[in-house]
């Protein structure tokens, strides 16, 4: 590992943070504080237990095939394998609204973990970042789908155009069974290859997405 660079991929979970508007923020808080605890244990000794309040879609997150298809896998049925050590491409597209074919053609995207890099993460926090962002095309995601990536990832607000209510990328890339990672940052700090990608939630039964500390490891 000593010579092997960790880059955080994840943006940071707030009370009161908004990650998609018409969603609630997170409510964070303490079920226990430290003061209170100091009762339970012996003199000198305190913990703290926090709490939070929160929809599954908040911060930076992963989409399993159940958030699409009720049949899909959820998050307690994906394998390590589908959203760990995967090997990854970053896809350069900064400066593109509707991300197409012409990006992805002639690459090797075969069980690989295949990121889009727009850049709109500079924008996280802001209202910029909710309007005009970068989204994937149909298209796009069926070439992703037909040349084998594992995992698709983006470092905008969504995968879709929002306005479209088929949501065409997540049903493509959902249906076979390719997990989804959204709200992404900092891929401008990876190289083009040579690294690995982790996102990886809580195991929770009955639930189709949840937050991830994404990161990636530069080989």
């Amino acid at each position: 590992m000593e010579n092997r660079k960790l880059i955080d991929l994840s943006h940071t979970v707030e009370d009161g943070m908004i990650t998609y508007k018409g969603l609630p923020p997170p409510v964070i808080s303490e079920y226990l504080s430290r003061e209170e605890s100091r009762a339970r244990y012996a003199e000198g000794t305190a913990f703290q237990i926090g709490k939070i309040e929160m929809v599954a879609n908040t911060g930076t997150y992963l989409d399993s095939p159940f958030h699409r298809y009720s049949e899909g896998q959820d998050l307690s049925q994906l394998g390590l394998p589908s959203m760990a050590n995967l090997e990854g491409l970053v896809v350069r597209a900064e400066g593109e609204r509707k991300i197409g074919i012409e990006l992805l053609e002639n690459r090797d995207l075969q069980g690989k973990a295949i990121l889009i890099n727009t850049g709109w993460d500079r924008y996280w926090g802001s209202d910029r970042y909710f309007d005009g962002y970068p989204f994937l095309s149909m298209e796009a995601a069926q070439l992703l789908e037909d040349a084998g990536a594992v995992l698709v990832g983006i470092d905008s607000l969504n995968i879709d155009d929002t306005t479209d209510g088929t949501r065409p990328a997540h049903s493509v890339l959902l249906g076979s069974d390719i997990p989804i990672v959204e709200h992404l940052c900092n891929l401008d700090r990876l190289p083009d290859e040579g690294f690995h990608f982790f996102a990886v939630p809580v195991k929770i039964k009955g639930f189709g997405t949840f937050p991830v500390r994404a990161f990636a490891i530069i080989d």
